[in-house]
C-alpha cells in the first residue's frame, strides 16, 4: 500500500510561491500557501516577463490564462539617458506584460482550482523552516547597502505616448521603466537611490522624472491611477546564493536581480519550476528533505549566477556618468553591446 504524500507548505504567495504551488498541485502534491496580503493587490514590479519566463509559463500550461486576461506582447525597447538615446530595437523574443493586480489573482485562483489551500491575510509567526517548508517571502530587507538606500515606486497611467513598448529612462540616481500593459495603460516603475540619512518624499512626481527631462515631457499629460501607486524600501541588490542558507528558498527570497534587466519576474517563475520535481519526489518519499533542498539550491545557483554577475555590472553602468557622455551615445547605439548584455542577463 502506497503511503500518503507528505504535504508542502509555502510561505509567501507571490509569483514564485503561487507558481510552485500550481506545479505541485498538477502532480497531486498536497500544498498550503501562507500569504500575508490579500488578492488582488498592486505590487512594485516592472510587470514585464522576458527571457525564459514565458517559456516556463507555457510548459506549466499557464500562458493561456494570462493571454485570456489581456497580457500583451512587448516587442520593442529603447534606453534614454539625458540627451542620449538608443534606437528603438526589437527584442530577440517578445516579452509579456500584465498588471500584477491581475496576474497574482489569476495564479491564486488557479492554485485553488487545483485543490491547493491558500491562507491569505495570514502570517507564520515562526522563523524556523523545517522539512517540507519553502520560503518564498520575497525580497531581503536591507536598510542601507554600501552607503545607499534603495527603494522602488510604481504606478499605472493612461494617455502616455510611448516610442517603444518599453522605455528605460536613466539618470544619476534612478532609472524608470515605462511599458505598455493590458487595458491601454502603461506601468511606470522606478528604482531610486539616496544616501543613507538623506530624506526623500515618495510620490507620483518622482515617477515623472526631473523637470525638463524626456520622461517628464512624455508624462506631461499622463493620468495616474492613484490606487495603483505603491512603494517599497530597503531593497538589497547584492547577489546571494541559495546554497548559503539552510532554508529551502525560491524567488526573491534567494536573491533579487537589478530591475534594469527586466528579468526578475522570469527568475521567480524559473526558480519555482526548478523546485517542482525535487519537492514532488520528497513528498512521495523518494528522496530525503536535505537532498531535495540542496538540489533546488544548487540548480538555482547554477541557473542564475552568470546573469546576476552581468546584471551587477549593468547596474553599475546605469548609475555611472558614462551613458550621458558622447561615448555613452555610441554605447547606446551599439547593437552588439545591446545584444550581448540582453543575452547575458537572461
Amino acid at each position: 500500500m502506497m503511503s500518503a504524500s507528505k504535504p508542502i507548505t509555502i510561505v509567501g504567495g507571490g509569483l514564485a510561491g503561487l507558481t510552485l504551488g500550481i506545479g505541485l498541485r498538477q502532480r497531486d502534491v498536497p500544498v498550503t500557501i501562507f500569504e500575508a496580503g490579500q488578492y488582488p493587490r498592486h505590487r512594485v514590479c516592472g510587470e514585464f516577463i522576458s527571457g525564459n519566463g514565458p517559456v516556463v509559463l507555457e510548459r506549466l500550461g499557464l500562458l493561456p490564462l494570462l493571454e485570456r486576461a489581456g497580457a500583451i506582447r512587448v516587442q520593442t525597447a529603447m534606453f534614454i539617458s539625458g540627451a542620449n538615446h538608443s534606437p528603438v530595437r526589437a527584442l530577440s523574443a517578445p516579452a509579456l506584460a500584465l498588471s500584477r493586480y491581475l496576474l497574482d489573482s489569476i495564479l491564486a485562483n488557479e492554485f485553488q482550482r487545483l485543490g491547493g489551500e491558500l491562507k491569505s491575510g495570514a502570517r507564520r509567526a515562526e522563523n524556523d523552516f523545517g522539512e517540507g517548508w519553502v520560503r518564498s517571502t520575497g525580497r531581503r530587507a536591507q536598510p542601507t547597502e554600501n552607503g545607499w538606500r534603495w527603494f522602488g515606486l510604481k504606478a499605472h497611467a493612461r494617455h502616455v505616448n510611448l516610442s517603444a513598448d518599453l522605455e528605460m529612462h536613466v539618470s544619476s540616481d534612478n532609472y524608470i521603466g515605462v511599458n505598455r500593459i493590458n487595458d491601454g495603460e502603461v506601468n511606470i516603475c522606478g528604482l531610486f537611490r539616496a544616501r543613507a540619512g538623506e530624506a526623500r518624499e515618495l510620490g507620483f512626481e518622482m515617477l515623472r522624472g526631473q523637470s525638463g527631462s524626456p520622461l517628464h515631457k512624455k508624462l506631461a499629460n499622463a493620468q495616474f491611477d492613484e490606487h495603483s501607486f505603491c512603494s517599497v524600501a530597503g531593497l538589497s541588490l547584492t547577489p546571494h546564493r541559495a546554497s548559503d542558507t539552510d532554508d529551502c528558498c525560491i524567488g526573491d527570497a534567494v536573491t533579487m536581480i537589478p530591475p534594469v534587466t527586466g528579468n526578475g519576474m522570469s527568475m521567480a517563475f524559473e526558480s519555482a519550476e526548478i523546485a517542482i520535481d525535487p519537492l514532488s519526489r520528497f513528498s512521495r518519499g523518494k528522496i530525503a528533505w536535505t537532498e531535495a533542498r540542496e538540489s533546488i539550491a544548487h540548480a538555482c545557483d547554477a541557473a542564475f549566477a552568470a546573469r546576476l554577475n552581468w546584471a551587477r555590472r549593468l547596474q553599475w553602468l546605469m548609475f555611472s556618468p558614462l551613458p550621458r557622455t558622447p561615448f555613452g551615445k555610441a554605447l547606446l547605439d551599439s547593437d552588439t553591446l545591446w545584444n550581448f548584455l540582453f543575452a547575458k542577463t537572461r
